[in-house]
């Protein structure tokens, strides 16, 4: 589930400069995290952005939780 989920998910460095962005849109996967981490639900953010797909909040999460398996970075930039 989690591949399908990240399919949902695309970089390109001709789009945002090769941020991860929501498939087929220009919205970036840290502007939904950012909306989630705040509370926004997934109807409310769908309405706000109406070009997401059904589950972008689901993906969005699945990407993040894959990041800190590649790479692990401290929280506070004076730890590292």
């Amino acid at each position: 589930m989690a591949t399908e989920l990240l399919d949902l998910i695309t970089s390109d460095p001709a789009v945002l400069h090769g941020q991860a962005v929501i498939r087929g849109t220009r919205v970036p996967v840290t502007v939904v995290l950012d909306c989630l981490a705040n509370g926004m639900s997934e109807d409310r953010l769908r309405k706000e952005y109406p070009a997401l797909p059904q589950g972008v909040a689901h993906a969005a999460l699945a990407y993040a939780a894959a990041l800190p398996r590649d790479e692990i970075m401290p929280l506070d930039p004076s730890q590292g």
